[in-house]
């Protein structure tokens, strides 16, 4: 039996990723991106799914005549009725552990943007206001070392524990909050959030977004932040409450960097979009995972998995 292999938001894993081994195991049918009106009609008859972000929920899922198997082309897994899934006999198969590398090194990316005022330095090269100054060099945006600076960390997980290292190598002394409760590092120093947003100054999250996270940096906490500090979220969007991080922005010299929102892509009226201080800003739209060689994992492991549920279930 040829396999019906259904991509509903091929759009979201880039153009330039390869998929001709899928081609190998069955029918591929690509779909740029799928609304939830869509969604059915596309999947009706397929027997394998790859979503990124599309939901799946029961009802769509009870309604396809062969699917066996969904393969979520990412870590998190709220975009799938999980438990509708396991009562219909559908096999869910997320992917981890393949973007680290490409988020640690956007954390870097995002920092020393903002820590070393690259856009105003790019900007008065490119506006020959540096040509016209008659100095060799331009003061005007003073910056600090890494090194010997507090690096606060909230999240030690997977990608957590690789910033604090990478961190620690460029000479920072790092802490972290467990946003659990539960992890405990002998590395690191585990501190309570309030003490970490005081004394760092450098924050970066990298946390999932539950009851926990949900708004934990808001209105009465981030004035904890010391002046100048720079604040990262690599986490997911929600952790930082935007209308107060706006707000906070506009009131004094704090710098963030923000790879993720509440709600993607970011919509015209956020708070965010309006701050008036903007080198104090960086936006990236959800990018952090997305180098080649993560993107490229990504799709190594969906075929795995594919190959092995045909394998092991003897579905051919």
């Amino acid at each position: 039996m040829r396999l019906e292999i259904v991509i509903l938001d091929r759009e979201t894993l880039g153009g330039d990723l390869n998929i001709e081994p899928l081609r190998e195991i069955g029918d591929v049918i690509e779909y740029a991106n799928t609304r939830p009106s869509e969604t059915l009609s596309r999947i009706e008859n397929a027997h394998i799914v790859i979503s990124n972000k599309v939901v799946l929920t029961k009802d769509v899922m009870e309604k396809t005549r062969n699917l066996r198997l969904v393969c979520i082309a990412a870590t998190g897994m709220n975009n799938i009725d999980l438990d509708g899934a396991k009562e219909l006999g559908i096999e869910v198969k997320n992917v981890s552990g393949y973007s680290t590398p490409s988020v640690v090194q956007h954390t870097f990316a995002m920092l020393f943007y903002l820590l070393e005022h690259l856009k105003y330095y790019d900007n008065i090269v490119e506006s020959q206001l540096w040509s016209l100054s008659g100095i060799f060099t331009d003061l005007s945006h003073p910056f600090f070392e890494v090194s010997g600076k507090r690096w606060g960390i909230i999240g030690l997980g997977t990608i957590g524990k690789e910033v604090a290292k990478v961190a620690s190598s460029f000479g920072a002394e790092v802490s972290y909050y467990s946003t659990s409760g539960a992890n405990d590092n002998d590395e690191y120093k585990r501190v309570e959030l309030d003490e970490l947003l005081k004394s760092s100054d450098i924050v970066s999250i990298h946390a999932p977004l539950n009851d926990n996270t949900l708004n934990l940096i808001n209105d009465t906490n981030l004035p904890l932040l010391k002046d100048r500090a720079i604040l990262l979220n690599l986490g997911r969007g929600g952790i930082i409450n935007e209308t107060d991080l706006a707000y906070e922005l506009n009131r004094r010299e704090i710098y963030a960097g923000i790879d993720v929102l509440a709600t993607e892509p970011i919509e015209l009226d956020n708070p965010l979009m309006k701050v008036e201080h903007k080198d104090r800003l960086l936006i990236t739209p959800h990018i952090a995972w997305t180098s080649i060689e993560a993107r490229e994992r990504l799709m190594g492991t969906i075929i795995e998995h594919i190959k092995n549920f045909v394998k092991e279930t003897e579905w051919i």
